[in-house]
C-alpha cells in the first residue's frame, strides 16, 4: 500500500486546514480501465477530484492506535477520469484525533503537531500499462475555507477564502509498517433531520430544536451579505430557555461561518457535535434553511423491538440513538463534551445489546485490534480507554495506571459477546492472547486473601446514591465488584478454550475460577446468605458473574429482591451493577421485581428520563432534575449508552426472543412481559435469516405468540405458551420498527 508515497504537511506556521493539490492528466493512447485512489492521513483527510468529493465517507481515516496502525482507504475513481482532460486531486487535511484536542485534561497534539496526508493514484490501461501518481514534493499547499478545526471546539469557515498562491509542501517519511487496509465500517452521514421548531432568543440568536438528541453537524443553505458571520453553538438540553452548555465542560462546540455573499451551501468537514438544540447568532439577517446531518459508523441494523407502552418503546429508541451517537469510528462514552473517548467499561457492559441491534462484527473487531495493540504496549494491562488517549494517567495521583474491574474486562467480555452473536470462533482466536494476558496480569495483583481489593477501582461508577461531585462514592464495595467481574472473565476464558479446542486451558481456567469463587465467599459472604457489601450491584454481579451459585445464589437473589422492593423498585446501582439487576432477579425467581424495576417511572430508573423528554440514554439517572435544571455534577452527558444495556434483557424477556447457542443456531421463545403491556414485537436479522417473536395479550390476559425462524434454527418454546404459539413465515410478521 502507498508504495513510494510520502506524508505531506503544510509549511511551518501555516494557519488553517491546508489543501494539498496536484494537477495531472490521463495519458492518451491506451484506454483507461481502472483508476484507484489510496489515501490516509495523520489527522483527517477529505479527498476531492476536480473539486468534487471522492467519497461519501467522512472523518477519514478515523481513529486507531496510531502508533501501531494507520488505515488506508481505497476508492475506485475510474468514472471520474477521462483521457485528454486535465484533472486535479486535492487532499484537504484536518486535525482530528491525531493533533487536535483529546480528553478533559487539556491534551493536544497527542500523536503529532500537524496533520499530514499520503495518497497514491494508480491508473491502469487496456494494454497492460499503468501510471502512478503519489504524494511527493511535486504537490503544492493551498488555502482552504477552513480557518481552524477541532473535534471538540468546532470549525471556523470563511467562504470568501480563495486559494491564492500555491506554497511548497513539507515532505515527511511515511512509515509503511503502520499501514493497514481500511477494515470495519467507515463513518458516513446516516440521516438528515429537519428542525421541529425555531424561535428568537431576544439577543440576536435563533434557537433550533431538532426534536432528537443526535451526533453530527449542521448543514446550512443560505444567502446573506458578504462577510456576514453566523456563529453556531450546540447543546443537548435547554436550561431556563437557554442552551445548557455547562455539561460540555471545556469543549466549545461552536462553528463559525463567514458568508461569501452568494448562495452558500456549507457543512463543516472536520468536526462533530452532540446536540438537540443549535443556536445560530446572526440567522435573522440571512435567508435559507438548516438541517442536522447525523454522522456515525455505517452499521447495518439487525435487531428491533417495539411495544404497546409508548414510554418503554421510546426508551428503547433512546438506546438505539445512543448507540448510533457513540459509534463514530470507535465505541465512545459520550459524543459531546471534552472527552468522547473509547472507555472500555461502557462497551464491556453494552456489547450484548449492541450486537443484537446492529451488525457490530467489523466495528468491534477493529476496536479490539487497537485494544490488543495498546495492551501490548502496557505489558498486558488494558487501558482505561482505547485508543489510549490517557497514556500514563492514573486516577490515583502518583501511582501508575493499572487494570480495573469491568473496564479492563472488556478484553474478554467484548469478544465473548461477538462470539455469542456471530458464532465465529475466529473472534475468540484473535483475542485469545489478549484475554489471557488481562486475566493473568490481574491474578498477579490479588490481595493475600485472593480477591481483587488493593488496586484502584471505578467500582459501581455513578451509583445514584453517590454525591454529584463524588461519583466514586458508591455503596458497593469496589473490590467485590472487581472480583466478581474477574470471575466472569475467567469463566469466559475457560469456555473460550473449549470452543477453540484447548482442553488443557479449559481445565486450567475452570479450576482457577473455582478457587476464586471460594476466595470471594470467604472475603465477602456472611453465614446467613448476605454479602458484607449489602448493595444491589454486588448481589447482581455475584449472581450474573456466577461467583455465587446454587443456594448461595438463591439467597443472594432473595436479598437483592428485598433491597429492590425497599427502594420502591428504583435502580440503586451504577454502570457496573445496573445492567445486570433484571437478569439477576430473573435468574433467581424474582421476575415480577425485575419487571417492576424496568417500568418504574421514578428516579432513579430507566423510564424517568423519558418522562423528562429524553431522546437518548443519560449518563446519570438524574442528569436533568425535575425542575428542569442540569445536575450540578460534572458527569452530565445526555448521550451515554451504558444504562441502556438493560435492553438486552428486554429483548430476551419482554420480547421473548433469547439465543441459546452462538450465532442464533438455537433460540427460546418465552415472552414474560409486565402486566400492562398489550403487545411486543422483537426480531433480529442473522446470517441464517430473520428470527422474530410477536405476541399479543387477549382480553383474558393470555399471550398469543407468532414466531418465525429460518430452516436450521432450532426453536424451543416455553411450556406455558406452546398451545397459543404458531410458527409463521418471517414475511408474515409485522415489522418491529423501534
Amino acid at each position: 500500500m502507498l508504495e513510494g508515497a510520502s506524508v505531506l504537511r503544510a509549511p511551518e506556521g501555516w494557519r488553517g486546514a491546508p489543501g494539498f493539490v496536484r494537477a495531472f492528466s490521463v495519458p492518451g493512447g491506451a484506454a483507461l480501465t481502472a483508476a484507484v485512489l489510496e489515501v490516509t492521513a495523520e489527522g483527517l483527510v477529505e479527498p476531492l477530484l476536480d473539486g468534487r468529493p471522492v467519497t461519501a465517507d467522512v472523518l477519514l481515516p478515523g481513529w486507531t492506535a496510531y502508533r501501531h496502525r494507520l488505515r488506508v482507504a481505497t476508492y475506485d475513481v475510474t468514472a471520474q477520469l477521462g483521457p485528454g482532460r486535465s484533472h486535479e486531486i486535492e487532499l484537504r487535511a484536518g486535525n482530528g484525533w491525531y493533533c487536535g484536542r483529546l480528553g478533559w485534561r487539556g491534551a493536544r497534539a497527542l500523536y503529532g503537531d500537524r496533520p499530514g496526508v499520503a495518497a497514491a493514484l494508480t491508473l491502469r490501461f487496456d494494454d497492460g500499462s499503468s501510471h502512478r501518481l503519489v504524494t511527493d514534493d511535486a504537490w503544492r499547499t493551498v488555502r482552504t475555507v477552513t480557518l481552524s478545526d477541532d473535534l471538540y471546539d468546532g470549525e471556523h469557515l470563511d467562504l470568501r477564502t480563495r486559494r491564492g498562491a500555491a506554497h511548497p509542501v513539507v515532505v515527511d517519511h511515511l512509515d509503511r509498517s503502520r499501514l493497514v487496509p481500511f477494515a470495519g465500517p467507515p463513518i458516513v452521514r446516516t440521516a438528515r433531520v429537519a428542525p421541529i421548531s425555531a424561535w428568537s432568543d431576544g439577543r440576536g440568536g435563533t434557537i433550533f430544536d431538532f426534536g432528537q438528541n443526535l451526533v453530527g453537524r449542521l448543514r446550512m443553505r443560505v444567502r446573506g451579505p458578504r462577510g456576514h458571520r453566523l456563529t453556531v453553538q450546540h447543546a443537548e438540553v435547554l436550561e431556563r430557555g437557554e442552551l445548557a452548555r455547562r455539561p460540555l465542560r471545556s469543549a466549545r462546540a461552536e462553528d463559525v461561518v463567514v458568508l461569501s455573499g452568494g448562495d452558500d451551501d456549507v457543512e463543516p468537514a472536520f468536526t462533530f457535535h452532540g446536540f438537540r438544540y443549535a443556536r445560530i447568532q446572526g440567522w435573522r439577517a440571512v435567508e435559507g434553511d438548516v438541517e442536522a446531518v447525523v454522522i456515525g459508523s455505517d452499521l447495518r441494523r439487525t435487531g428491533r423491538f417495539a411495544c404497546s407502552d409508548p414510554v418503554l418503546d421510546r426508551f428503547h429508541r433512546n438506546v438505539v440513538w445512543s448507540l448510533r451517537g457513540n459509534t463514530v469510528g470507535i465505541p465512545t462514552d459520550c459524543p459531546q463534551r471534552d472527552e468522547r473517548l473509547g472507555w472500555t467499561g461502557d462497551i464491556a457492559v453494552f456489547a450484548p445489546t449492541a450486537c443484537f441491534l446492529f451488525d457490530m462484527d467489523g466495528f468491534l473487531r477493529e476496536w479490539l485490534t487497537d485494544l490488543r495493540c495498546e495492551q501490548d504496549d502496557a505489558d498486558g494491562r488494558v487501558p482505561y480507554v482505547v485508543p489510549d488517549a490517557l497514556p500514563g494517567w492514573s486516577v490515583r495521583a502518583g501511582e501508575p495506571p493499572e487494570a480495573v474491574g469491568v473496564w479492563s474486562d472488556a478484553a474478554v467480555w467484548v469478544p465473548w459477546a461477538l462470539w455469542e452473536s456471530s458464532g465465529e470462533p475466529a473472534v475468540l482466536a484473535e483475542s485469545w492472547a489478549s484475554m489471557t494476558a488481562h486475566v493473568e496480569r490481574v491474578l498477579g495483583r490479588l490481595s493475600a486473601d485472593g480477591v481483587w481489593r488493593d488496586d484502584f477501582q471505578f467500582g459501581d461508577w455513578l451509583d445514584p446514591t453517590a454525591p454529584p461531585d463524588d461519583p466514586f462514592a458508591a455503596i458497593a464495595d469496589p473490590g467485590a465488584v472487581a472480583t466478581a467481574a474477574l470471575h466472569r472473565s475467567i469463566l469466559m476464558l475457560s469456555r473460550a478454550a473449549s470452543v477453540l479446542g484447548r482442553p488443557g486451558e479449559q481445565r486450567r481456567w475452570a479450576a482457577r475460577a473455582r478457587r476464586l469463587r471460594d476466595d470471594f465467599r470467604r472475603a465477602y459472604a456472611e453465614p446467613g446468605g448476605r454479602l458484607r457489601s449489602d448493595a444491589p450491584a454486588v448481589y447482581a454481579l455475584a449472581i450474573v458473574c456466577e461467583v455465587l451459585d446454587g443456594s448461595d445464589a438463591a439467597k443472594a437473589g432473595q436479598r437483592l429482591a428485598e433491597l429492590v422492593r425497599a427502594s420502591g423498585h428504583r435502580v440503586i446501582a451504577g454502570f457496573a451493577g445496573a445492567p445486570y439487576l433484571c437478569d439477576a432477579l430473573t435468574a433467581t425467581g424474582h421476575l415480577d421485581d425485575a419487571l417492576a424495576l424496568l417500568v418504574n417511572r421514578e428516579t432513579p430508573g430507566w423510564l424517568a428520563p423519558v418522562d423528562l423528554g429524553a431522546t437518548t440514554v443519560w449518563e446519570r439517572w438524574d442528569a436533568l432534575l425535575p425542575d428542569g435544571t442540569v445536575n450540578p455534577g460534572e458527569m452530565t452527558s445526555f448521550n451515554h449508552y451504558a444504562f441502556g444495556a438493560v435492553a438486552d434483557w428486554m429483548h430476551r424477556v419482554v420480547g421473548g426472543l433469547a439465543s441459546l447457542a452462538p450465532g442464533w443456531a438455537r433460540v427460546r421463545v418465552d415472552p414474560r412481559p409486565p402486566a400492562g403491556l398489550a403487545w411486543a414485537r422483537t426480531s433480529i436479522d442473522t446470517p441464517r435469516g430473520t428470527i422474530g417473536v410477536h405476541w399479543e395479550r387477549d382480553a383474558e390476559g393470555a399471550l398469543h405468540v407468532d414466531y418465525a425462524a429460518p430452516e436450521g434454527v432450532e426453536v424451543e418454546l416455553a411450556e406455558d405458551i406452546a398451545e397459543r404459539a404458531r410458527r409463521v413465515p418471517s414475511a408474515a410478521l409485522a415489522p418491529a420498527t423501534a
